[in-house]
């Protein structure tokens, strides 16, 4: 790197040619090395899925049964968990935005890297510095002491102010600015993804937790039912009535009901302390029940966005195009690093043999000097360093394609989840009808003393199972809806405190 190095107190005379060189250097920086970054072009694509959907399927009288529409080309709010209308939704999410670590780090994350871009810029400017210092000494007397005074013991006294300089004359500096500009940014992306997966993970937890509680609550009341009727049928076997069979049947089933419950216990405490964990608070600091599906109201109005917005939205592929810009600029530092390195250097200050003498006629010293250094010989490093910036910038250009295909995999994967979980509520529904219609026969019959207990037992344990199945099928449409949100950017630029183009510091 070229350095200008110019000190204080320079004499009237060698002022005129200081300002010479200085503007020289200046003139001499116009050159930059390397390749100048482009942006990606947006994919040549004009729809993320082979067929577009419209809307889906509704399932009238059930909790999240509204038909979906999708809106091609609508933009997302930067609230979009509001669109479920849970007040107890958007308060884990409050929560989860105020006090989650992840995302406080992500922030520090951010700061430290625009102090890093803010530090490498002062390399622009010529920095000052002042230098001060006293000794006292004795000379050998078989040699002429020092001073003029012919004294052999003395102290001395010097002041000096320095300035230096770096010309950029081919770029170096400006290189490395832009590459650490372009780290700042991906570190910015980067927590417009933690906070884009905070609040998309908050509400699928959420979700996912109601669903299993309410699945366990179900499940509870399937096991209190197979054990009366296993009550009923060892009664009946007992007299005579119902054969061993019967009964090894209805205990293999209580068995294969009760099997069930530990695993959607261990399930709900986990999602439990998932959720206070992304909410940054500890287990027993979040209450059980914090959220009920039948609370949650199915956007219908989803957006769906346009291949040309996707890419600029998506933070991870802004993140793995800003990575892109950075490796674009260090083949340029690379390059830089080859060529010849100017070196400007002045001083001017005092010596005296006391503090009452400083700046006294005689006093005075100044040099100016310039050099200029060139690698000759570096064994190949050099070259292979730039060699290897040029293969670290193919692999960044790989990385931002497979990010972008993999963005639109996720927003094709959201849509045809939504479409089929349409398709499998309207089943669990029907179902879950069917069963209620026999059961409601059922209880006839027994009340016209048609039909007997047992019957009306196992007609309450389909309908129970077929709760299960609705309950699942529930959450299903409203956790792929907050995956859509999320798979298309999750609205983050139509927030204040995040669509910044600068750190604001």
């Amino acid at each position: 790197m070229t350095s200008l190095r110019i000190y204080g107190g320079i004499a009237a005379d060698a002022r005129p040619r200081a300002v010479n060189a200085a503007a020289a250097a200046f003139l001499l920086a116009g050159c930059v090395v390397g390749p100048n970054f482009k942006k990606p072009a947006p994919p040549d694509v004009t729809a993320v899925t082979s067929h577009a959907p419209t809307a889906t399927v509704a399932t009238p009288g059930i909790t999240g049964g509204a038909a979906q529409r999708f809106v091609a080309g609508a933009d997302i709010s930067g609230d979009w968990w509001t669109l479920f209308h849970s007040k107890a939704l958007d308060a884990l999410i409050d929560q989860a935005l105020a006090n989650s670590p992840d995302l406080k780090a992500a922030q520090a994350a951010l700061r430290a890297a625009h102090e890093a871009t803010l530090a490498q810029r002062g390399a622009y400017f010529p920095s000052v510095t002042g230098n001060a210092s006293a000794s006292r000494q004795s000379s050998p007397e078989v040699l002429a002491p020092v001073p003029n005074s012919n004294t052999f013991q003395y102290s001395l006294i010097t002041t000096e102010v320095s300035v230096s300089y770096a010309p950029d004359v081919f770029g170096l500096n400006h290189r490395t600015v832009e590459s650490l500009q372009a780290q700042e940014q991906a570190v910015r992306y980067q927590e417009m993804a933690t906070y884009t997966a905070l609040t998309a993970n908050v509400a699928v937890a959420a979700i996912q937790l109601s669903s299993v509680d309410e699945q366990v609550r179900t499940t509870h009341a399937l096991i209190d039912t197979d054990s009366q009727l296993l009550k009923i049928l060892r009664y009946q076997q007992a007299k005579g009535y119902a054969s061993g069979l019967d009964v090894a049947a209805q205990e293999s089933q209580l068995a294969q009901a009760e099997a069930t419950l530990p695993p959607l216990a261990k399930q709900a405490a986990q999602l439990h302390d998932q959720l206070a964990d992304l909410v940054g608070a500890f287990p027993n600091q979040v209450p059980d029940g914090a959220l009920a599906l039948a609370d949650l109201q199915l956007p219908t109005d989803l957006p769906l966005s346009l291949p040309s917005a996707l890419v600029e939205q998506r933070p991870d592929i802004l993140q793995a195009e800003a990575n892109l810009h950075a490796a674009s600029a260090e083949v340029g530092i690379a390059t830089a690093n080859r060529l010849p390195n100017i070196e400007l250097t002045a001083n001017a200050g005092s010596t005296a043999l006391s503090f009452g003498q400083l700046f006294g006629p005689g006093t005075g010293f100044w040099s100016l000097g310039a050099g200029l250094a060139a690698p000759i010989f570096e064994g190949g490093a050099l070259l292979h360093k730039q060699r290897g910036a040029r293969a670290a910038y193919d692999e960044a250009a790989q990385q931002y394609r497979s990010t972008v295909l993999m963005a639109f995999r996720n927003v094709a994967d959201s849509l045809a989840a939504l479409e089929e979980d349409a398709k499998a509520l309207k089943s669990a529904a029907a179902a879950a009808d069917a069963a209620r219609i026999t059961l409601d026969g059922v209880r006839r019959q027994l009340k016209d003393g048609y039909a007997g207990y047992p019957g009306l037992l196992n007609a309450e344990q389909a309908y129970e199972n077929t709760q299960i199945g609705l309950v699942q099928a529930e959450a299903n449409r409203f956790a792929d809806t907050a995956a859509l949100f999320q798979a298309l950017g999750g609205g983050w630029w139509r927030r204040t405190d995040l669509a910044r183009t600068d750190h604001g510091q």
